[in-house]
């Protein structure tokens, strides 16, 4: 089974002005592309793990040999991410609900959620990802270098969780209209976040 580069639910101009078209195509058709490419070769001698879901893979990455850990863990990683990523998005949907009560009592209001995150996104250094993560029935917010992600657990990502928002800090996410804005790009994330979909994946895990 070789891993595919899921289609989007919508078009590439879908979240401008905030995400830009350009950026979009490139990041989908290009970069996931890429990453898809990478770990479908590194696969190719590996029959045994082949089968597996990439979640499922992620999850079992210490059972690998030594010399495909790395590039399964960067492009495996990097295929899982991507993918839940793009279902992220979304315009025009606001946190409610269950999973709205549950980040007002975890971080006390939907505001300082929100300041959490943005410090946590720009204390990222060089690239990675933000992720916000439901364990234990708490919510929390993460940090991971490269594309690793908090399934691939403690010992290797350095965080633990079920990831139910993540946001790109890569610079190939958003260098083409934001440049080193990074903070700028941070917000516009508030105005694209498919509330519809994180609240699905808080009642699910």
């Amino acid at each position: 089974m070789s891993f595919i580069l899921p289609s989007l639910t919508y078009p590439y101009d879908a979240l401008e002005p905030f995400f830009d078209e350009k950026t979009m195509k490139i990041h989908h058709t290009k970069h996931h592309q890429a990453y898809i490419d990478n770990a479908n070769t590194a696969l190719n001698d590996l029959p045994e793990f082949s089968n597996l879901s990439v979640i499922e893979l992620i999850k079992k990455l210490n059972h690998l040999p030594d010399h495909k850990k790395n590039i399964l863990r960067n492009n495996a990683g990097g295929h899982t991410n991507h993918s839940l990523f793009w279902k992220y998005l979304k315009k025009g949907t606001i946190p409610q609900g269950s999973l709205k009560d549950a980040i007002e009592h975890n971080f006390s209001s939907i505001s300082s959620f929100k300041d959490h995150f943005e410090k946590t996104a720009m204390n990222r250094f060089g690239s990675g990802w933000i992720w916000l993560v439901k364990q234990h029935n708490m919510l929390s917010i993460v940090s991971t270098a490269n594309q690793d992600n908090p399934l691939m657990g403690k010992d290797i990502s350095g965080a633990n969780g079920y990831p139910i928002l993540g946001l790109d800090v890569w610079e190939h996410a958003y260098y083409l209209k934001y440049q080193n804005r990074r903070l700028d790009y941070i917000k516009s994330f508030w105005n694209v976040v498919n509330w519809d979909e994180v609240h699905i994946q808080f009642n699910q895990t």
